[in-house]
């Protein structure tokens, strides 16, 4: 046998030895890259249901309190028809400033009040309650709001009760 046959048959034995271990090499860095692959993906995953959940709990939370928000707005609109007591003033203010500040902590939260007199009715976003005559204005045009809508962001948190124009 000559050198260079040995050599090659030392070349091949130490190629045969490489090869495992590069083979394992490679199949710990491809299990390595899919566990971080799968820990992203589930950091993304926990990321977006602690959202969904935080977004779940708010939006429970600020319906439970919206009818003391109208509570609060119909105390008002009956005592500022009330008359002129300085005693009935002082407390109007009072409410009033409650009033405000509730609605300051609402848009905190991401609480948008919906301004809906004079816009289209859509049944997605409105609850129509009563009608009445169009008076020049375009058949199905919000003509009264009976209660406030909520929204956060673009998901409708309570509908407003509406009158709406009909020809």
């Amino acid at each position: 046998m000559t050198n260079d046959e040995m050599n090659g048959g030392a070349a091949e034995a130490a190629t045969a030895t490489e090869h495992p271990l590069q083979q394992e090499r490679d199949d710990l860095q491809d299990r390595l890259l899919r566990t971080a692959a799968e820990f992203d993906n589930y950091r993304k995953r926990t990321d977006r249901e602690r959202r969904e959940l935080h977004d779940f709990i708010t939006t429970e939370v600020m319906r439970d309190l919206l009818p003391v928000l109208d509570d609060l707005e119909r105390t008002i609109n009956a005592a500022a028809g009330a008359g002129t007591y300085p005693e009935l003033a002082r407390f109007l203010e009072g409410v009033t400033l409650i009033q405000r500040q509730w609605i300051d902590v609402l848009r905190k939260r991401g609480v948008e009040v919906m301004d809906v007199v004079g816009q289209p009715f859509d049944p997605e976003w409105h609850e129509a309650v009563a009608d009445e005559p169009a008076n020049g204005r375009p058949d199905g045009e919000i003509t009264g709001e009976l209660r406030r809508g909520y929204r956060i962001g673009s998901k409708l948190l309570r509908a407003p009760m509406v009158k709406v124009a009909k020809a």
